[in-house]
């Protein structure tokens, strides 16, 4: 999440959707087919399925290591803020503490985190189905 507040979903993915989040969205998927590839590649020769697992476990390092600063910074404003005590505590909030929630709210609700997931969890049932395939039936 970016340091700026923005006032609305509309705005906030202009904030969000900035070419760091692309970078590592592309980086996510990237290291996701990597890994998901080298069952088949080991059938292949050795050398490119070391590759293919070098490049998926870097990646995902990168990856993980964006997803950890965007939610620190989440955490940070929360905390700063003291949203959650506000809230359950039903105290009226400010505007900017609207602001900050409805900027959260939506880096929650991302298109791109959805789509990630999904091909995660496509090239992990095909990289299962393949695996099975090339160790038990060919």
């Amino acid at each position: 999440m970016d340091t700026q507040l923005c006032k609305s979903c509309v705005e906030y993915r202009r904030c969000q959707d900035s070419f760091y989040s692309w970078f590592f969205f592309i980086i996510g998927i990237i290291a996701t087919i990597a890994l998901r590839v080298v069952t088949l590649l080991i059938h292949v020769d050795a050398a490119y399925a070391q590759i293919a697992w070098y490049v998926g476990v870097a990646g995902f390092f990168l990856f993980f290591v964006y997803k950890y600063r965007v939610g620190r910074v989440r955490s940070k404003v929360i905390g700063e803020m003291n949203l959650v005590e506000k809230i359950r505590s039903k105290t009226q909030l400010s505007g900017e503490d609207y602001t900050a929630v409805s900027a959260i709210l939506c880096a929650l609700s991302s298109k791109k985190e959805t789509v990630n997931y999904f091909i995660i969890f496509a090239l992990s049932a095909l990289a299962l189905l393949l695996a099975v395939y090339m160790d038990f039936i060919r």
